[in-house]
């Protein structure tokens, strides 16, 4: 690139590429090293899912099963990729957000950047509560049946099962960060958002109604309820912006000689 184009801020294609190929493959390491992690780690992992199918062993017979010679192997693959993606995601993150920010304004970067350091913890803490609720949940599907039939679940689901959860928890407590986001980018109102709450209510409803049990209504209220407390604090952050920004600024005052 040269100085005059650098100057301009304009970055030829051929620039382009090798900035994306060499941000790719810090990624690409990183989640390397974060599979070898999970992988290390699958066995205690896996010690952790199975923790509610040995608390139905107690009262009648439950295990985890593989249909598979290699059926143990996949499965700790599976686990491997799964915690490899959460622990490198700070770096994939910073590199994708890296490339993407130098097209941006500094308000626009300002804003994504605030977005990227609310989201890490607030994704955290979705998947936490993921793992938190999934006991229950297997817990009152397994209830259905009969103190005296055996509960033998495939291996390779249950862990889909979890990790459906988990994301998906995880995700949800994203989205009204992403909210406020778009709010500050001035892509979406505070009026729009407000006048929309009883579809995101009833939105709310349905998607804990889904990675929950349908007769655990207990376990469908504690989805629901944080993921309301946080797109109402989603609303009061983006009306106090819009407020802000209508206010007109006041003048400054100067001195005037007589």
């Amino acid at each position: 690139m040269t100085t005059a184009t650098a100057a301009r801020g304009v970055m030829p294609l051929a620039g382009h590429i090798r900035e994306a190929r060499r941000r790719a493959v810090r990624a690409a390491v990183s989640l390397l090293v974060g599979i070898a992690i999970g992988f290390a780690l699958s066995d205690q992992i896996l010690d952790i899912l199975r923790a509610p199918v040995e608390e139905l062993a107690l009262t009648r017979q439950a295990s985890l099963n593989f249909e598979t010679v290699t059926g143990a192997f996949d499965l700790e693959l599976k686990i491997a990729l799964f915690t490899g993606v959460i622990v490198s995601s700070p770096v994939w993150l910073r590199e994708l957000f890296a490339y993407l920010t130098p097209g941006m304004t500094r308000r626009e970067k300002k804003y994504v950047y605030g977005f990227s350091a609310a989201a890490a913890p607030l994704f955290v803490a979705g998947c936490l509560f993921g793992f938190a609720i999934f006991p229950r949940m297997v817990s009152v599907l397994a209830g259905f049946s009969s103190d005296q039939d055996s509960t033998i679940l495939n291996a390779s689901y249950y862990v889909d099962f979890v990790m459906k959860i988990v994301l998906a928890t995880g995700i949800a407590f994203v989205l009204p960060a992403l909210l406020v986001m778009l709010n500050c980018l001035g892509i979406l109102s505070a009026r729009r958002l407000r006048s929309s709450w009883r579809i995101s209510i009833v939105a709310i409803a349905l998607f804990s109604a889904l990675v929950t049990p349908a007769a655990d209504v207990l376990s469908m209220f504690l989805v629901a309820l944080p993921m309301a407390t946080l797109f109402g604090a989603a609303i009061a952050i983006t009306e106090v912006h819009d407020r802000r920004a209508l206010t007109p600024p006041k003048p400054e005052l100067s001195s005037c000689s007589a």
